[in-house]
């Protein structure tokens, strides 16, 4: 199983770090992302890498303030965030994707963590 954890409250212009880790099995050939989902709106991807962490992909929103990384072949997973803004404020979750590179399509993912809350004040 994955679980996310480093949510939390922060003021605009801060930083979090969040980490996914995993128990029972270790997802060090899978891509792995990380997806956030606000009150009342969709799942949105955030950021991607792949599993040897040479490739990461990252959603609109994401450009430019996060970044995703892992160490290679290994499954703990973090997404530091930078420059957060009330409207990044969601449950964020990780996920284990069917393949080793890195993917935004949803279904593509087939384990999911628990989420970890972040709140961001204006």
């Amino acid at each position: 199983q994955l679980q996310a954890s480093g949510g939390g409250l922060v003021q605009a212009g801060g930083s979090l770090r969040l980490s996914c880790a995993a128990s029972g099995r270790t997802f060090s050939n899978n891509g792995m992302g990380w997806f956030r989902q606000a009150p009342g709106k969709e799942r949105e991807f955030v950021a991607g890498i792949a599993w040897n962490g040479a490739r990461t992909t990252y959603g609109d929103s994401a450009k430019g303030r996060f970044t995703i990384s892992r160490d290679r072949a290994k499954t703990p997973v973090y997404l530091q965030m930078s420059m957060l803004k009330p409207e990044d404020t969601a449950v964020y979750y990780c996920a284990a994707a069917r393949t080793s590179s890195t993917t935004t399509d949803y279904s593509q993912y087939n384990y999911w963590g628990q989420g970890t809350q972040v709140t961001v004040s204006s």
